[in-house]
């Protein structure tokens, strides 16, 4: 089905991808393959091949050996797949109820389904959010995306505290570990210490968890009150 104001020939793949590969650009400048198999569930072939095609069709450039990024065309329409999966995280939690660290194996296969038309419509009744559920910017209507500084805990020293801001990789095992021990947007941490592996033990309330390097590495803070 065609939806409003998209190109027929945008493939539900296609926009999984552009989206991933957006989300792994802000975070570490550029996607690399095997982060890609590891998001989006899939072989390695078939991320070599669908590159391939996305690079042909401009959406991406692709340096071999150090990974791809977006081009202007490719953010363009990454952006308009975040807004649509955001809202639709904000629309399962703020609507339905449903807990924060669930909506996203749901959004993703919603922000497929929705037109520009009906994703105006969910942010007028949603009252306009300007986060997702896990923290993120909502990318406006025209792509505009607000950032607020934030940093990676994992950055943090023995002794400092901060607030948690957002998740930056909404992968649903992930959250829901996370959301096991307490840890979500909002919830001041402290850093009791960091091992030399770089693993970083935490203080939650009253309890103390030991988080992996990459988990600390995807749980961006906010310093100060």
């Amino acid at each position: 089905m065609q939806k409003a104001g998209y190109n027929m020939e945008i493939t539900e793949t296609t926009e999984e991808y552009l989206e991933t590969i957006y989300k792994l650009q802000k975070k570490d400048g550029r996607a690399r393959t095997k982060d890609l198999v590891r998001l989006l569930k899939v072989v390695p072939g078939s991320v070599t091949n669908t590159i391939e095609r996305l690079e042909r069709e401009g959406y991406i450039t692709h340096e071999p050996y150090k990974g791809v990024k977006l081009t202007e065309k490719g953010e363009k329409l990454a952006l308009q797949v975040v807004r649509r999966h955001r809202l639709s995280e904000r629309l399962l939690t703020d609507i339905l109820h449903i807990e924060w660290y669930k909506v996203h194996d749901a959004a993703c296969r919603l922000e497929h389904a929705f037109t520009i038309d009906l994703v105006k419509k969910i942010e007028k009744v949603l009252g306009h959010p300007k986060m997702c559920p896990h923290g993120n910017p909502i990318p406006t209507e025209l792509g505009e995306i607000i950032e607020e500084k934030t940093e990676p805990l994992i950055n943090l020293k023995s002794g400092e505290s901060a607030v948690i801001a957002k998740i930056a990789e909404e992968e649903n095992g992930m959250l829901t570990y996370l959301a096991t021990v307490g840890i979500k947007p909002g919830v001041r941490i402290e850093v009791l210490k960091k091992s030399p592996g770089k693993k970083v033990l935490i203080k939650l309330g009253n309890k103390s968890h030991e988080l992996s390097k990459r988990i600390a590495s995807i749980i961006e803070v906010r310093r100060g009150k």
